[in-house]
């Protein structure tokens, strides 16, 4: 459930799954190119829709993109591990060590969750375990909530319902719509998810 102990020379091998705009993917790799000493870096950025925006980010910093569509088939279980199987090719394929999920609109089968257990790591912008799933902002402000926040936390076999690593907090305003308050947590999360990933590859924080 570690992955070993990386060095400057030789970081942990991540692998960045993400669905949409890639804004989390671009913090992690300009934090990752700004340090000295960097133990771990984005080797692979998979995709898995051709027109998300994460693909020109990846591609405008130099990174390795995978575009790994939902396969067509009738059966959604069978079309969930093809899907899993040509990602897990791709991981294979750039030696990934650790899968980090930035992003990822869809939910991870148990044998995939099982076989990566401890070296995946999820972003979720609210504070779990208050509000899991797609639709965190909208949730967040139709209970009449006045803080949210992000959390970064192991998967497992459920939805964000993984092992908290680390949180921070943001209020809500009363003005807030979805946009503004998701604009609120992203700057967090662009900042605490690189420091969570710093501290994982360390080996400060540890799979419970």
């Amino acid at each position: 459930m570690r992955p070993r102990a990386p060095t400057p020379d030789a970081p942990l091998r991540l692998a960045v799954l993400a669905s949409g705009s890639g804004s989390g993917m671009e913090a992690l790799a300009r934090h990752q190119a700004a340090m000295t000493d960097v133990l771990h870096s984005t080797s692979l950025v998979v995709v898995d829709r051709p027109e998300a925006g994460a693909i020109a980010r990846a591609e405008a910093l130099g990174l390795q993109v995978a575009v790994v569509p939902l396969p067509e088939a009738e059966d959604r279980d069978e079309r969930r591990r093809a899907h899993e199987a040509a990602i897990e090719a791709q991981l294979a394929t750039h030696r990934i060590e650790v899968v980090v999920l930035s992003g990822w609109m869809r939910l991870l089968t148990p044998a995939f969750v099982r076989a990566w257990k401890g070296r995946l790591l999820n972003i979720h912008p609210s504070l779990l375990p208050d509000f899991p799933g797609a639709h965190a902002h909208r949730d967040v402000l139709a209970a009449g909530a006045t803080r949210s926040g992000c959390t970064v936390h192991f998967v497992d076999e459920g939805m964000d319902t993984g092992p908290i690593i680390a949180q921070v907090e943001v209020p809500v305003q009363p003005d807030d719509d979805e946009g503004t308050l998701a604009a609120r947590v992203r700057r967090e999360e662009h900042r605490l998810y690189p420091e969570v990933l710093d501290a994982y590859a360390s080996g400060t924080v540890r799979f419970p």
